[in-house]
Order: C-alpha cells, then sequence, then structure tokens
C-alpha cells in the first residue's frame, strides 16, 4: 500500500482507540496511540495475514506484549475485517469479546492472550521456534514497551532468541518513554535500549515510530537479515495525534471525559474548531 494510505489507515484507528476508550470509561489511551503506525503497518503491508482465515497454520503472527494497549490491536483488526467494528464500543463491557487484554479464545485475529509484562518476547521465541523445527516460514512479530523491558525475563527471552538464532523474529520496542508513573529514565532506566539489545546479538533498527517510511523501512530490513533476530527501537510519542496526551504521563491508563473526547476526535478528523 501506498504510505499515504496506510497513514489514513493509522488516523482511522486513532480514531477508534479513543471511541473505545471513552465509551468504556477505562483504558489506555496513551501508549495505544503511540504504536498506531506500527500496527497499522504490520497489518495492512507487512504480515502474511487472511481476515477469513486467522488460524492459517501458514500465517504470521502478533504477539502484544504490553497487553493493556489493547485498544489499538482491536481497533487494528476491526479495521483489517476479523470482526464488525461495532463491537469496538463494547471494549471491557461484561460479556464483551474485548476486555481490557486480548483474549486469543474470544477475539479472531488475537494469536496469544497477553497482560502480564514481560512474557511476550518468551512466547514469540516458542512460536519461532515452532516454525524452524516445522519448516514453515511464518514470521513473529513482538511488541514491547520501553517500560516494560524493565522486566528481567525480557532478558533472559531476549537471550534466547540470539543463542538459537531466530532471525523470523522481530521485536518492536515502543519507545515513548513513558510508563504508568512517569519517564524511563527516572523509574528504572532502561536507556540506551539499543545497545542493550546489540549486545544480546540482536540486529537492531533505530526508528521514528511515528514515520510511516521509517517504520515500513525497518521491516524490510528485518524480512532480509538472517542468522540473527532483529530489534526495532520505535521513538514513538505517547497519546500521538491528540495535543493534550502527547507526551503526558497521566493519559497512560485514563479515559477522556465528553468535552476531551469530542477534542481528540475533531483533531484526529483534522476538523478545525
Amino acid at each position: 500500500m501506498e504510505i499515504k494510505e496506510l497513514e489514513e489507515i493509522a488516523k482511522k484507528i486513532r480514531i477508534n482507540i479513543i471511541k473505545q476508550v471513552y465509551n468504556a470509561k477505562s483504558g489506555h489511551p496513551g501508549g495505544s496511540l503511540s504504536s498506531a503506525d506500527i500496527l497499522t503497518a504490520l497489518y495492512f503491508n507487512e504480515m502474511n495475514i487472511n481476515p477469513s482465515n486467522p488460524k492459517e497454520k501458514t500465517r504470521d503472527r502478533f504477539v502484544l506484549s504490553k497487553g493493556h494497549a489493547a485498544p489499538v490491536l482491536y481497533a487494528t483488526l476491526a479495521e483489517r475485517g476479523y470482526f464488525e467494528k461495532e463491537k469496538l464500543t463494547t471494549l471491557r463491557k461484561i460479556d464483551s469479546i474485548l476486555q481490557g487484554h486480548p483474549d486469543m479464545n474470544k477475539i479472531p485475529g488475537v494469536d496469544i492472550s497477553t497482560g502480564s509484562l514481560g512474557q511476550g518476547l518468551s512466547i514469540a521465541n516458542g512460536m519461532c521456534l515452532s516454525a524452524k523445527l516445522d519448516n514453515l516460514d511464518y514470521r513473529v512479530y513482538c511488541l514491547l514497551g520501553d517500560g516494560e523491558i524493565e522486566e528481567g525475563q525480557i532478558w533472559e527471552a531476549a537471550m534466547t532468541s540470539s543463542h538459537y538464532k531466530l532471525d523470523n523474529l522481530c521485536v518492536i520496542v515502543d519507545n515513548n518513554n513513558l510508563q504508568i508513573d512517569g519517564t524511563i529514565d527516572k523509574v528504572m532506566n532502561s536507556y540506551p535500549i539499543n545497545k542493550k539489545f546489540e549486545s544480546f546479538g540482536f540486529n537492531v533498527i533505530d526508528i521514528n515510530g511515528n514515520n510511516m517510511e521509517e517504520i515500513l523501512n525497518a521491516f524490510k530490513i528485518a524480512r532480509t537479515t538472517k542468522e540473527k533476530p532483529t530489534a526495532i527501537i520505535a521513538k514513538t510519542i505517547k497519546g500521538k495525534g491528540v495535543s493534550f496526551m502527547e507526551d503526558k504521563v497521566e493519559w497512560h491508563g485514563k479515559a477522556p471525559n465528553e468535552e476531551q473526547y469530542n477534542i481528540a476526535i475533531k483533531e484526529l478528523e483534522g476538523v478545525e474548531f
């Protein structure tokens, strides 16, 4: 797809992130908005997937390790045709398939249930090893939060990724520099993230994670890298696209009120007010 087309899709996904969280009166808009461009590129350009056959054995897999960013995954899956967009307004409602964290047993297109931080990369490793053992050529994409990589299990998993030369693995770190109670460097400094992944044997690519062209180029490089896993360190803006949410830690996990909702939708739709 053309970059402009992908950017338009990302805008629709951001609008539906805000609608979900507003209707639920709870949720995580900040980290969902920051990663919308990444998921757009994955689901509409990069991954080998088929919404009409979501369990296809040879499909590429996606692991949302930072499972609390479920609104961006749900909005992307709905936009891609895995389920009806009308369901998005049921986020976090009783009996809805769209709960606060993704459930692979209920939601078409969700490859793994996530929510407990730090576990996604281990799961992605298992998927990659399975592909190699079964002589299948599918790829696995794993989105980590930059606060999440403070979890020790991430680095045990990174060591495993490199040891087994999982070149069918692509890790993306959503480096928006904010977690629930502050900036990454103040809470538990994990910088320099790129050098850490390099030291674990990854091919590392640094990009602007809100620039579609850079995202697409990074995935292309990852696809052609052999004998080692790839880590894309995507520098993003938390709350991207909504002026009063951008780079504000308080929007990690709260919903907008009616006035804020209307402002956010108008901004994302490009309507002047």
